[in-house]
C-alpha cells in the first residue's frame, strides 16, 4: 500500500518517488514532497487580459483568433464565452462555445465583457 499523495495535476495514485521528487507516471508532472503537504490555494484571484476581475458565470469575449489543436479548427477574435467556469489548472476557464463544445481557455486570451 503505497503513502505517496496522488499527483496534484490529474489525481492520479500511482505516483512514485525519485530522490526528493515526487513523479507521476501518467502525466509526467514532478513535484517535491513539501508541496504536496502544503494547504491548497485558498481565495485565487482570476483576472483577465486587461486587469478586470473574473468569477464564475462572468460573460468574456476572445481577444486573439485561437487555433484548436487537433481538430484544425479556430475561435475567432471576438468569440463571446458566456457563463464560465473558473479552476485551477494550467487553463483557468473552463466553458462550452457554440459550434465548439465545452473546452478550456487561458484568462490571458479573454477580456470580460
Amino acid at each position: 500500500m503505497s503513502t505517496l499523495p496522488p499527483c496534484p495535476t490529474c489525481q492520479s495514485a500511482l505516483t512514485y518517488q525519485d530522490g526528493a521528487l515526487l513523479i507521476c507516471p501518467e502525466c509526467a508532472h514532478e513535484w517535491s514532497e513539501a508541496e504536496s503537504t502544503a494547504p491548497p490555494a485558498e481565495g485565487r484571484v482570476y483576472r483577465d487580459s486587461a486587469g478586470n476581475l473574473l468569477q464564475d458565470g462572468d460573460t468574456v469575449t476572445v481577444i486573439k483568433d485561437l487555433k484548436l489543436k487537433g481538430s484544425g479548427g479556430v475561435i475567432k477574435i471576438g468569440t463571446k464565452v458566456r457563463n464560465i467556469r473558473l479552476v485551477d489548472g494550467d487553463h483557468d476557464i473552463d466553458c462550452k462555445i457554440d459550434g465548439f463544445g465545452a473546452m478550456s481557455l487561458k484568462t490571458e486570451f479573454v477580456r470580460k465583457a
